[in-house]
């Protein structure tokens, strides 16, 4: 599928792209991958790390609130990526202008760029502060997702469709729970800090996170949104699997944080199907005949359903998570 296509990552840089763009280079054999970002530096790395895909890779220095630069790195694309974005809570929070210029008119120019240059998929990046949003990033996000979605009812004739795949921290991320940790555990604290007992998450790696956005690509038909079946873990659950016997104080939950990662609200249970590894939210409104069946394969949820890692039915024991933190690079 992905094979002699022209490929583009928004926000390339990112732990998500570089993963992304060497998963596809060792899965598949594209035509081109080009990297759109604005962070010079950052490509200058990237391109150093990846010198023996350098024959495929391309890098175009750029910003999604850049229209007119975005339909310029968009002549010839077959698939779009749409990776960037503002993501930092108290970032947004302290400049909100500049999180609705990135994260809303950004989506806006990456979708206006698509339809006129004839982009046949565009997979938009979500998040589970989308949903119920309780801060500005997680209401930027809710606003781009309903765009991406809405763009569907403006291809018209055109060969493209628009979808999103949405998860919640990728374990190991920047500026997530487990490199805050290691940093304590790596300069010899011996407590490490709880906001909330009940606090939960989901844990998903980069490559799961790549798998559900090639999945995305191969089966949308326009508006849907992808979402992992993974399992939930609980945060004094990580903090024992890190150090063990630890002293584990309880001091209180952040502003614009949430207790649990919710990925599917009882209100979207109605338009929601459960696959073997994956949900689909279907949009409630039909923006062409292709959206009029489900992908095959689902089974719908029953009304009132909803998906959080607080609800969730497959859970990381202690011992399960310390095999998982084998795999994480704590050191980059």
């Amino acid at each position: 599928m992905l094979n002699n296509k022209t490929i583009l990552v928004t926000g390339g840089t990112g732990s998500f792209g570089k993963c992304f763009t060497k998963y596809v280079l060792t899965h598949y054999d594209p035509k081109k991958i080009i990297i759109y970002s604005r962070d010079e530096y950052k490509q200058f790395v990237m391109a150093n790390e990846m010198k023996e895909y350098a024959s495929k890779l391309r890098f175009f220095i750029g910003d999604v609130r850049d229209k007119d630069r975005l339909e310029r790195a968009f002549e010839g694309v077959d698939y779009v990526i749409h990776a960037a974005a503002l993501k930092q809570v108290p970032a947004c929070e302290y400049n909100p202008n500049e999180a609705i210029k990135t994260n809303i008119h950004g989506a806006m120019n990456v979708i206006e760029a698509a339809l006129n240059k004839d982009v046949k998929k565009v997979v938009a990046l979500s998040t589970d502060k989308a949903v119920n949003p309780v801060n500005l990033y997680g209401g930027t996000k809710l606003v781009s997702d309903k765009l991406f979605i809405a763009a569907n009812s403006y291809a018209g004739s055109k060969d493209v469709n628009f979808s999103i795949v949405r998860y919640g921290n990728v374990a190991g991320s920047r500026g997530s729970v487990i490199p805050f940790f290691n940093n304590i555990i790596k300069n010899g604290g011996k407590e490490l800090p709880i906001t909330d007992y009940r606090m939960t998450r989901f844990w998903i790696s980069l490559t799961q996170g790549v798998e559900l956005v090639i999945k995305a690509l191969s089966e949308a038909r326009g508006g849907e949104t992808f979402i992992s079946k993974i399992p939930s873990f609980k945060i004094t659950d990580l903090a024992q699997a890190m150090l063990p016997g630890c002293q584990m104080p309880e001091v209180g939950i952040r502003e614009g944080e949430k207790l649990h990662e919710i990925m599917v609200t009882t209100e979207d249970s109605l338009t929601t199907y459960e696959y073997d590894k994956h949900f689909i939210v279907y949009p409630q409104m039909v923006f062409n005949d292709r959206q009029k069946e489900p992908i095959p394969g689902g089974k719908k949820v029953a009304d009132g359903f909803s998906y959080s890692s607080g609800n969730n039915t497959e859970w990381l024991s202690v011992d399960e998570i310390k095999e998982l933190l084998k795999d994480i690079d704590l050191e980059k």
